[in-house]
């Protein structure tokens, strides 16, 4: 995000039509569609062990306060009756391609920011339907009728609101947030609903008396840096409702990665070592999906104060496969142990890239250029 007044390439021009997609309840709802016995229960999806750590729960499980991210035995605790089964990306992964196919039938411009949610720019209505609500509206309709699960969809002029507009209805809604109407939309909610801030995050606010996007926006920049440092331009432009990025389906990438905010902090070796497994698989498919290759692995860990940690190791050759990523990434989490105090934010990025040949070629013939590689 760049600073107030600053250009950015990948700022969109004019007006946009933006849906932000996002599947309710992704690998939960997969589990409890596959099957019937647990279906209306509590489930959750990750490591059923003392160390093991909650990667998704269905909705019935979060009336008890279960949480991703969440220590499985906190998760046992709040609700007895809950229901572990273990992961299964592979097909989690196919479900997800079924639900992109749907997507790119109504855009070419799909930006997936994980298996289970993307942005769409439907600006251009290639299916004269007339609205982007009506095309969300659709969209939901084939995801349920193709696969048997629902998503929660946002339909705004930019991204950030397009977000929050997704979230607004869970589950299984659809939020319409029109032009002129995001500056007081976004005044109205609890800072705690901005992407990126978090429960910890909203506390910090909450000290220095911003509790809504009205109290955030009151606040200028100069008091934002002080307190938050480079956030404070994302915080800025969102408390006004303003988000220039495009959505993007052929970015060109510096890196690929993924990181997750918790709901509540997260300490000890066995939580944090599952907790980085679930971002490896999520990361990972990213990487296949992007068809390239890097040698640099990066941890980031967000500590509870705000402080903010990274390291690095690179090597000479490409990272071969999923399990090298993995031992990479282990590695650097192993060189930190134990921590000196929970972590609010845990992310892994690969970088120093380079696309595999093959896509760049291909790429290039369909699109009638020729590529020197």
């Amino acid at each position: 995000m760049v600073s107030p007044g600053e250009h950015d390439e990948d700022e969109a021009d004019g007006l946009r039509k933006i849906i932000h997609v996002d599947m309710d309840a992704f690998f939960a709802s997969v589990e409890q569609r596959d099957d019937p016995e647990i279906r209306g229960k509590p489930v959750a999806v990750g490591g059923s062990s003392g160390r093991g750590v909650v990667a998704a729960a269905s909705y019935e499980a979060r009336i008890f306060g279960v949480r991703s991210a969440m220590p499985s035995s906190r998760a046992v605790r709040l609700c007895p009756d809950l229901i572990f089964r273990k992961a299964r990306f592979d097909v989690y992964r196919a479900v997800s391609q079924q639900i992109r196919a749907i997507f790119l039938d109504y855009t070419p411009h799909v930006e997936p920011l994980s298996l289970d949610e993307a942005y769409l720019d439907v600006t251009e209505d290639r299916k004269g339907l007339g609205s982007a609500t009506r095309i969300a509206e659709q969209i939901r309709e084939r995801i349920k009728a193709d696969t048997g699960l629902t998503a929660s969809a946002g339909v705004s002029y930019n991204k950030f609101l397009a977000k929050l507009a997704s979230d607004q209805n869970k589950p299984d809604g659809l939020c319409v947030i029109r032009p002129g109407q995001g500056a007081a939309f976004v005044a109205s909610l609890p800072v705690r609903r901005f992407h990126g801030v978090g429960p910890r995050g909203a506390e910090k606010m909450a000290r220095l008396g911003i509790e809504t996007g009205a109290d955030l926006a009151a606040k200028d920049l100069a008091f934002l840096r002080a307190h938050f440092g480079s956030f404070a331009e994302y915080l800025f432009r969102a408390a006004r409702g303003v988000d220039l990025r495009q959505v993007r389906a052929d970015r060109p990438r510096k890196s690929v990665g993924g990181e997750r905010t918790f709901a509540e902090n997260i300490e000890g070796a066995g939580p944090l070592r599952e907790t980085l497994d679930a971002i490896i698989e999520t990361v990972w498919e990213r990487i296949e999906r992007a068809s390239t290759r890097g040698r640099t692995v990066t941890l980031k860990l967000r500590y509870a104060d705000f402080t903010t940690l990274t390291r690095a190791r690179s090597v000479h050759h490409w990272v071969a496969d999923k399990a090298e990523f993995a031992a990479l990434g282990h590695a650097l989490l192993a060189e930190l142990l134990p921590l000196p105090q929970p972590i609010r934010l845990m992310g892994l990025t690969l970088s120093a890239l380079e696309q595999d040949e093959k896509t760049v070629k291909a790429k290039a013939e369909k699109d009638g250029q020729l590529s020197l590689l």
